[in-house]
């Protein structure tokens, strides 16, 4: 097994000026070209405008030879053989709201996420949309309190205790509950001090990433490349201005659509209704483009029905509904006991287990079956304190031809329920009967 290696992605999410790149910069042996805001307008803005790769190795640890296949571990390029490695890709996302299409397609190529919080501050509004982003799109996460050097010395253990308290309540109501919490400075003294003093906390913060069970593992071989890998490669003759990001993929694999059915979960820290007819910033792969949606449940008597997640029923009938149903919405009752049906809800607050939706391009994207798909409100205010994240799914079917609602839409049977209304303008006793 000598001079093996497997590759773990680690996504580092957080806050503008959290200290992600930092971090990343001090974790890091090796640098793409793309790593630590080397492009020029990263460095005149300050920020980090794009996905940065860079990685650093450590000895791969003895539960993962022994449960790892022998072909699943690739070749070392380097010229002599050496001991097994675990290697981690660190992606490198932007921290600034308006980057937030870079932000998501980053997320979905990571299998373990760092959530970088500046511990001064505490969580922020961008910490808690990559929190969300995280639960949506992976399953491990470790925080990093960064900036623990700008703490008062006498009081820095104190205000640590106080903060890893404050975050591990806000993961409490998350699937990240009990997830590691490591106080860290990646740069002592900030961006503009001085390289002599040695960042904090980095070696307990690689010795708790080791440790984390369940990771995805990939190979990555010299000479092959497969999802998920980090790879260079050298195009002679070629303007690099001229390439924008895109996809590699298998032929047939990929398709252009310009709708799909997708099923759908609101994410509740998004405050406003999800209403058929409106439009969301809708993002599958790396691609983001606006959409309209049209949502439907199933009929009442099936919303108990167990969701399926990997394909979409054209046989079954579905129930019209000017909003998606979700039980934090409490339906509005009359004096007549009836439920008002345009806030989109069920009879006694009954939700159905999995709804559904329509998305229409605004125009087409590329990308496979089954992937992630996320709605956003990113015209909101970037500045306000809100989640911007509406909702999540999964595309089940792609509609690839361009006239769809005249060859595909008339197969999805969707219905409307009607209801007629009368007034009563005069009540008329009866007469009563003679009596002979």
């Amino acid at each position: 097994m000598a001079g093996q290696r497997v590759n773990v992605n680690v996504g580092v999410l957080g806050h503008i000026d959290s200290g992600k790149t930092a971090l990343a910069r001090a974790l890091s042996t090796t640098a793409s070209t793309a790593a630590f805001d080397k492009q020029p307008q990263s460095r005149e803005r300050g920020i980090t405008l794009d996905l940065g790769f860079s990685c650093f190795s450590v000895p791969l640890p003895a539960r993962l030879r022994s449960a790892l296949p022998a072909p699943h571990l690739a070749p070392d390029a380097g010229p002599e053989p050496r001991e097994p490695q675990l290697q981690f890709t660190l992606v490198d996302c932007p921290g600034h709201a308006s980057l937030i299409r870079t932000i998501i397609g980053g997320a979905q190529i990571i299998d373990l996420m760092m959530l970088v919080i500046d511990v001064t501050k505490g969580m922020q509004t961008q910490s808690a949309e990559c929190l969300v982003i995280g639960q949506i799109a992976c399953q491990k996460l470790v925080v990093v309190l960064n900036k623990i050097d700008l703490l008062a010395e006498g009081k820095r253990q104190a205000a640590i205790d106080k903060m890893t308290k404050k975050m591990q309540k806000t993961l409490e109501s998350t699937k990240f509950r009990g997830a590691p919490i490591i106080p860290v400075a990646a740069k002592p003294g900030g961006p503009e001090a001085p390289e002599t003093e040695a960042p904090q906390g980095i070696s307990e913060l690689i010795e708790v990433v080791k440790k984390v069970k369940s990771m995805q593992m990939f190979h990555m071989p010299v000479t092959t490349a497969m999802q998920g890998d980090r790879l260079g490669i050298c195009v002679t003759q070629f303007d690099p201005k001229l390439l924008e990001r895109g996809l590699v993929c298998a032929p047939e694999s990929l398709h252009i659509i310009h709708a799909a059915l997708i099923s759908v979960e609101k994410i509740p820290y998004f405050r406003g209704p999800l209403q058929t007819k409106a439009k969301f910033h809708i993002t599958v792969g790396h691609e983001t483009v606006m959409g309209r949606l049209m949502f439907f449940s199933p009929a009442p008597d099936s919303f108990d029905h167990e969701p399926v997640l990997d394909a979409f029923d054209f046989s079954r009938e579905y129930l019209f509904q000017e909003q998606y149903l979700c039980k934090d919405l409490a339906p509005a009752a009359t004096d007549s006991g009836q439920t008002n049906e345009k806030a989109g809800q069920a009879p006694d607050g009954h939700c159905p287990r999995q709804q559904w939706a329509l998305v229409e391009f605004e125009k087409p994207v590329t990308c496979p079956q089954l992937c992630l798909v996320i709605g956003s409100r990113l015209d909101a205010d970037i500045h306000a304190n809100m989640c911007r994240l509406a909702f999540h799914g999964v595309l089940l079917h792609g509609l690839q031809d361009k006239n769809y609602a005249e060859s595909l839409l008339p197969r999805l049977r969707v219905y409307k329920l009607k209801h007629k209304h009368g007034l009563v303008e005069r009540v008329a006793s009866a007469p009563s009967p003679r009596r002979s």
